[in-house]
């Protein structure tokens, strides 16, 4: 017989959605075998699994510290929108993001707290409710600045910055970042494999044309210039020219400010 641990009752109540001490009388009566346990289940109609409905909706959640040091994001997702918008979900994934904002190196998705927090909401909509992607900055000498898009909450961005950024400067950056979803902060951070892919796409249309291989070379050398003004951050224009018109590394600069590191999360991305 299998012990029967917090671990494994916990497991069974994730996947269908019963109280502790049910799941706890069930995996005792199958001698803690998982599967039988929730045959058991089905036996009583009771859904095999929430946790094999899909999770393709949800909200990204963020928080900041008030000396603005370091701020973290938790994207928490579920089945519905409507679910999604409840204020139990949305009190779950702050409260996700605040435990990652104090506890860097944690898993949250395991805490127990939030893992239990989860188990509830699943209970109360019948949903897979389950922790995604998460994130966290952190910055002793500079500033971290969060940005969370309102209009629908699936989308969060956190910037790690050298220098002292203002609140607009933030709002502006973190509105670019989660419109523009560049690929990397700099040419260097996009994939290389992506990059000589792209070359020779350039230097094969070029061929094409007649061009010699020489020639093609230049070509295709332009044409990943314009590329990485497309996918590069810093290379990229800001995207609200009533703000300001020019690259985003001049926007920087002209603020007196760098931005060493940035993330981005959005749901289902």
């Amino acid at each position: 017989m299998a012990e029967i641990t917090a671990k494994l009752v916990n497991e069974l109540r994730s996947k269908t959605g019963q109280p502790m001490m049910e799941c706890k009388k069930m995996l005792e009566k199958t001698a803690g075998d998982m599967a039988a346990a929730i045959d058991e289940f089905r036996k009583k109609g009771i859904k095999s699994s929430l946790s094999e409905r899909s999770a393709t909706e949800g909200r990204v959640a963020g928080v900041a510290a008030q000396d603005g040091k370091s701020a973290a994001l938790v994207e928490v997702n579920c089945n519905t929108d409507f679910t999604a918008k409840s204020e139990p979900f949305l009190k779950l994934a702050t409260k996700a993001a605040q435990l990652l904002l104090h506890s860097p190196t944690s898993d949250v998705a395991q805490a127990a707290e939030v893992s239990s927090n989860a188990t509830e909401v699943s209970q109360q909509t019948g949903e897979n409710v389950r922790v995604g992607k998460t994130a966290v900055l952190s910055a002793p000498n500079g500033k971290v600045g969060l940005y969370l898009y309102g209009i629908t909450g699936k989308i969060g961005v956190i910037m790690q910055f050298a220098g002292n950024p203002n609140e607009d400067l933030i709002k502006q950056l973190g509105g670019h970042i989660a419109f523009a979803r560049p690929l990397g902060l700099t040419r260097a951070e996009v994939p290389a494999d992506l990059v000589a892919k792209e070359k020779e796409i350039a230097v094969e249309q070029a061929k094409a044309t007649g061009k010699p291989q020489q020639i093609a070379e230049k070509i295709a050398e332009g044409k990943l210039n314009a590329f990485f003004a497309e996918r590069v951050l810093l290379d990229q224009e800001f995207f609200n020219a009533q703000v300001y018109k020019g690259t985003i590394a001049n926007y920087l600069k002209q603020n007196s400010v760098t931005l060493e590191k940035y993330v981005r999360i959005e749901v289902g991305q």
